[in-house]
Parts: structure tokens; C-alpha cells; sequence
């Protein structure tokens, strides 16, 4: 299997630093690039086409500005947004311009390595203490649920069930657990809703859901 390439772009030095030491030291992944501001960021990404790039949300130039030119020029790159803050209207505007990942820098190493692990495979990740305010989204307008109200009349009931319940903050093995089913059976149930909503993962789901209901 080829390794993850990852490239770190972050203004302050030394964390950047450590996590470069962090995830170069694991025999999946490979650092192949750093840098410090949004030009880096957007250069490095263009040229060499990393796998998954951690972005800064605060460094200079903008994190979320690159994170969308980054998402629109680049999509085969995966992006995680770096912050100190757990500010609410950040976590969903980096989602919307394409983010697949809002990571707290006071994140341990080993769950960094892992979130780089699990974003590489097609998976998302907010931290537990944002989660919930992803129910909700503050910038919603009725045109707008208006319009999306549609696409709920393709799924089943059974997949409107399994919507219910990913929008109260349930996995997938509550969810199996709550309707008798299997966890497989409720993935398969999930993967069907992600294609019909038209949205990237779990998260931006239960935020459309709790639109509409």
C-alpha cells in the first residue's frame, strides 16, 4: 500500500514542527512538503498533489480561503483545518468550502495520526465538544430548506429512520442497535443516503436533516 502523503502548512514553527516529527515518524506517512501561509499552501498543493494537507485556519492569507481553492482546483486532496479556537461558524464554513476535518491543536499525537489515517479513507471527523452545533446551521435561509425539502423524497423510510436517528448524534451501532438491524446493514443504508442528499459524509447529513425537520 502506498504511504499517506501529507503536507503540514501552519505559521507557528514550532507546532508545525512537532507535527511533521509526529506523523513522519509512522512508516504510512510522508511528509512531503511544509509551509507557513495560504501562498504555500495553494503552491505546494498544485505542484505536488498531497493526499491530505493540514491547514492553519488563522495563518496568514486565510486557511479557509486556501481551503476552498485547494477544494475546488484539487479535490483528489484531502483537507484538515488546524485551529485553537472552537468557534462554531468556523467549523461549518471550513466544511462547506470543503474541509473533511476540524481538528483542535490541543489534539493528542496518536489521535492526529489517526484523524490523517481516517480522512485519507474517505472518512470526516469534528471534535465531540463541536459535533452537536452541526445540527444546527446558523446561516440557513427557508428559500433554501425550501429547495433541499425535495431531495428527501427520494429516500425510503427506512432511510429517512436511519436520517432521524444520525441527526440526534447517534453511530451507526446505536442506530443498528435502536432498529434490529446490523451495523453492516445500516452502513449500506448510510452510503445509499450520503448519495442521495448529495453530501460528502455523516456530518453534513444530520446538518441537512435538522434543516428540513
Amino acid at each position: 500500500m502506498d504511504n499517506i502523503r501529507v503536507i503540514v502548512v501552519d505559521d507557528h514553527p514550532l507546532f508545525r514542527e512537532g507535527v511533521v516529527k509526529t506523523l513522519a515518524a509512522e512508516p504510512d506517512i510522508e511528509v512531503i512538503a511544509e509551509g507557513s501561509n495560504a501562498d504555500d499552501a495553494l503552491t505546494q498543493t498544485r505542484d505536488l498533489l498531497p493526499d491530505v494537507i493540514l491547514l492553519d485556519i488563522n495563518m496568514k492569507g486565510g486557511g479557509i480561503e486556501a481551503a476552498r481553492v485547494i477544494a475546488a482546483e484539487c479535490p483528489v486532496t484531502k483537507i484538515i483545518m488546524l485551529t485553537v479556537s472552537e468557534n462554531e461558524e468556523d467549523v461549518h464554513t471550513a466544511l462547506k468550502v470543503g474541509a473533511r476535518a476540524f481538528v483542535l491543536k490541543g489534539v493528542t499525537a496518536r489521535k492526529l495520526i489517526r484523524i490523517v489515517r481516517d480522512i485519507n479513507a474517505g472518512r470526516s471527523y469534528v471534535p465531540s465538544s463541536l459535533a452537536a452545533s452541526l445540527l444546527v446551521d446558523p446561516g440557513s435561509s427557508d428559500s433554501g430548506v425550501q429547495q433541499n425539502s425535495d431531495i428527501f423524497d427520494e429516500l425510503t423510510d427506512r432511510e429517512r429512520q436511519i436520517l432521524e436517528l444520525l441527526a440526534t448524534g447517534l453511530k451507526n451501532r446505536e442506530i443498528a442497535d435502536k432498529l434490529f438491524l446490523s451495523e453492516k446493514t445500516v452502513k449500506h443504508y448510510m452510503t445509499n443516503i450520503l448519495q442521495k442528499l448529495h453530501v460528502r459524509n455523516r456530518v453534513e447529513a444530520a446538518v441537512l436533516a435538522r434543516k428540513i425537520t
